[in-house]
């Protein structure tokens, strides 16, 4: 990819270029000069890969009322009800502006096609075909790179945040005479670019790099979604929350090979069975609504019923039976499925697909309100990167998509702090880091080997189901972990650089090991976070199941908060 100039100060910076940081580059006042960074290209998100729809009150016989009920029930009482009531009735608005935008949802003649997934009671999940998520990013990224105010930065990696005092001399005056400790405020980031790292100023940072399903050995995510913003959001002091709530998507292909692509719950709202080795829909032992319960009901069934039957469970699955859906239904909301699945030896129209739990989206995540604010004065959060209060302990189906659009909407009020006098200070001396071949070939196998073992860790440990025993020896793994990783020469030099110094690097392969590097250090925060707030939580509910803490237990009706490694619970929440 062709090297770009990069100004070194931008008005806003939006890290990420799925649907949430598009839709919130696409949001922001024109006037606004907007860098929008992404590790990979503006083709590649976890929002492209998004199946089922987006969900919307906007058929004559639903309502937001409606849509907000089902959300919070979904959510096991958990969600903010205020955040929840903003995203329902915001949601038929931002659908009519995703239309003017060109994105082409399927109809019935003139009428938006709605489909029906779990835990929805009526049916209000707008689609195109089976790869919505696709034609709505490929919709906003057209959009996007149009737009004179907004720079694509690609292939563009962001390591911190720029975090420094605030520099008004009135507020320091107040607070000296308040003798209170000084605010500090994000200032932008550090960006590994073309070989190099820059410091870039902002007068605001939207993280909306998405979720962090890559600590786990089994997703359906895509390789990008390494946690990236939860973790430097928390290492610069950012308030997280729920971190334990993930939802593990019941039905995802499970095939010697193939990595584990999402079959849609929008097959089983069409009709599809969900049946074990004899043929038997063995949903319904655990649940009224068999196939169509919710997500962490019906991915736990599996994980139970293959637990109980199969010889191997951790290598087993079950059988997704579309043939009760007519074929010319399946050829037109599923072609994408079908495709997938002929290229692994599946043949959906006379044989039964071969699925298994994965981990899929973060319930938790920086603590935003309604204007995505975080607890840092300049720092930003959209989408599965925040946690805006909608999902609660379990998302209701569809809602992810909805959430981007709704909630980068926001970003047109956003309000900016002067810049003008940050822009002046001086950078620091060049850095540089070398390592010649033999070194730098150990220090990569090291890095390597902590990346692959990450995540096997954490899917035994904190996956489906989880208890003490498992979760306390996974924690003292990752401290070890974490000592292994600091003592390598390259974090020594990368830990060590300070706001405004730049680095050069003389290394071989350096995007590629860089990033590595990166990313390794952000799934080990990612994989410490989980595994605390699974232990701190001792009941079980929605994403969350412990084994040993069964039941859901009405003092923990509330939200689990961790700032700089201290947790505590928030006050009671009344749904």
């Amino acid at each position: 990819m062709p090297q770009i100039d990069i100004p070194s100060q931008f008005d806003v910076l939006v890290v990420g270029a799925g649907a949430a940081g598009l839709y919130t580059a696409l949001c922001l006042p024109e006037s606004l000069r907007v860098g929008l960074i992404t590790k990979e290209t503006v083709a590649l998100s976890a929002s492209d890969w998004a199946q089922g729809g987006i969900a919307a009150a906007v058929a004559p016989e639903d309502s937001p009322s409606l849509h907000i009920e089902d959300t919070i029930r979904a959510g096991a009482l958990l969600c903010d009800r205020f955040a929840v009531e903003f995203l329902a009735q915001q949601a038929p608005s931002c659908i009519q502006s995703l239309v003017n935008l060109g994105v082409a949802f399927d109809r019935h003649g003139k009428a938006l096609a709605l489909t029906l997934e779990a835990a929805h009671s009526r049916n209000r999940v707008l689609h195109a075909a089976d790869t919505t998520g696709r034609e709505v990013t490929t919709t906003l990224t057209a959009q996007v790179l149009r737009r004179q105010n907004i720079q694509v930065i690609q292939q563009a990696l962001a390591l911190s945040l720029w975090i420094e005092p605030e520099t008004d001399p009135c507020l320091e005056k107040f607070r000296s005479a308040q003798a209170a400790a000084p605010a500090f405020r994000c200032q932008g980031i550090s960006l590994f670019y073309q070989g190099q790292i820059t410091w870039i100023r902002a007068g605001a940072v939207v993280l909306a790099t998405g979720g962090g399903g890559q600590v786990f050995a089994q997703t359906t995510n895509p390789a990008v979604s390494t946690g990236d913003g939860v973790a430097i959001a928390y290492r610069a002091g950012a308030i997280l929350r729920d971190l334990e709530f993930v939802q593990f998507h019941p039905t995802a292909l499970t095939k010697a090979g193939a990595d584990r692509f999402l079959i849609s719950e929008a097959v089983r709202g069409e009709g599809a069975h969900l049946v074990d080795n004899e043929g038997r829909r063995f949903a319904f032992d655990y649940h009224p609504a068999g196939e169509l319960a919710p997500r962490d009901v019906v991915s736990r069934a599996i994980f139970s019923h293959l637990q109980r039957t199969a010889l191997d469970p951790a290598t087993a699955h079950v059988w997704l039976d579309m043939r009760p859906i007519p074929a010319d239904k399946i050829r037109h909301r599923f072609p994408n499925i079908i495709k997938v699945c002929q290229h692994w030896g599946v043949d959906v129209f006379n044989e039964p697909i071969p699925v298994a739990p994965a981990a899929h989206y973060w319930m938790g995540g920086i603590v935003t309100d309604l204007m995505n604010r975080t607890n840092i004065p300049g720092l930003y959060a959209v989408g599965e990167t925040a946690s805006t209060g909608v999902h609660g302990a379990n998302r209701l189906a569809s809602n992810s998509l909805l959430e981007c659009i709704v909630f980068g909407a926001q970003m047109a009020n956003i309000e900016l702090a002067d810049i003008g006098l940050l822009s002046k200070t001086p950078m620091l001396a060049l850095r540089e880091f070398s390592a010649d071949t033999s070194e730098w070939q150990i220090q990569q196998a090291q890095l390597e080997a902590l990346r692959q073992k990450l995540p096997r860790l954490v899917w035994q440990s904190a996956g489906i189901c989880r208890e003490q025993s498992g979760l306390e020896m996974a924690i003292a793994t990752i401290e070890s972990c974490f000592q292994d990783f600091a003592a390598l020469p390259l974090s020594q030099f990368l830990l060590s650089l300070r706001p405004k110094e730049p680095a050069n690097f003389n290394l071989p392969d350096v995007e590629r090991q860089l990033r590595l590097w990166a990313e390794t250090r952000n799934l080990l925060d990612v994989a410490d976070l989980i595994l605390k707030s699974a232990a701190f939580r001792t009941e079980s509910r929605g994403g969350h199941y412990r084994l040993d803490y069964p039941q859901t237990n009405p003092d923990w009706q509330v939200h689990t908060l961790v700032q700089t490694n201290h947790w505590w619970k928030s006050p009671l929440i009344n749904n």
